[in-house]
């Protein structure tokens, strides 16, 4: 089982990038959980675990140290972005990397852009301490700016929130060849159409009859009584 170690930006008392009426760290939580819920629920082969499932304050040290200590096989931070720009980028770490961290983000800048109509901005590196000091290949999004009104209008869109948690999925499902997840058929019994009668009681008086066969009524059991 991989190991998908997600975490959305910012959280608590940190807002993260603000505009239009949105908070980075409310956006980046819906789209982490998103993702972590069509993982679970649609693919095998993956193990997700979330740096925040509600609103917490997390230093960016205590991300990475929660992502090390488990063990996690990728890094995904989820962002928005703020500063007058417009459009969607992704980064990895502007240092020395292994050939996996580069073909990842390769990967998931395809799958991700290929979801969403955001401008393509292209695959970044950064000295981000969530690339630096992940002890696993490690990719950050960003996702929009939250101060321009085109890409704040597609940002409180849920239709849109999820089309940009798909594009992650199906990076990370290519990624590391997750596999979809086989709905089981439901199995039907063959009759021969022979039908057999199941005979409850026999009463010299007729009451008696009467009185179980509306006991059986009330079960739900056809009833009919014969002489």
């Amino acid at each position: 089982m991989v190991k998908i170690f997600i975490d959305p930006g910012h959280g608590g008392s940190d807002p993260g990038a603000v505009g239009n009426g949105l908070q980075e760290k409310n956006l980046t939580l819906q789209i982490a959980k998103r993702i972590e819920s069509i993982l679970k629920n649609e693919y095998t082969g993956a193990t997700v675990k979330l740096s925040r499932t509600g609103d917490q304050t997390l230093s960016l040290k205590q991300r990475t140290d929660m992502a090390n200590k488990w063990g996690a096989d990728y890094f995904v931070s989820i962002h928005i972005n703020a500063g007058g720009g417009t459009g969607y980028e992704d980064f990895i770490y502007n240092g020395n990397v292994s050939s996996k961290t580069v073909a990842y983000q390769n990967v998931m800048h395809e799958e991700i852009t290929k979801a969403v109509d955001f401008k393509d901005r292209g695959k970044k590196r950064a000295n981000f301490h969530v690339l630096r000091e992940s002890k696993m290949p490690a990719f950050l999004s960003e996702n929009g700016f939250i101060d321009n009104a085109a890409d704040a209008k597609k940002l409180k869109d849920s239709a849109y929130i999820e089309k940009i948690a798909r594009g992650h999925v199906n990076g990370l499902v290519r990624a590391f060849g997750l596999k979809k997840k086989v709905a089981s058929k439901p199995t039907q019994n063959k009759t021969s159409g022979k039908l057999y009668r199941v005979q409850v009681g026999a009463f010299a008086d007729k009451k008696n009859a009467e009185k179980l066969a509306a006991e059986l009524k009330k079960k739900g059991y056809d009833v009919y009584i014969t002489n």
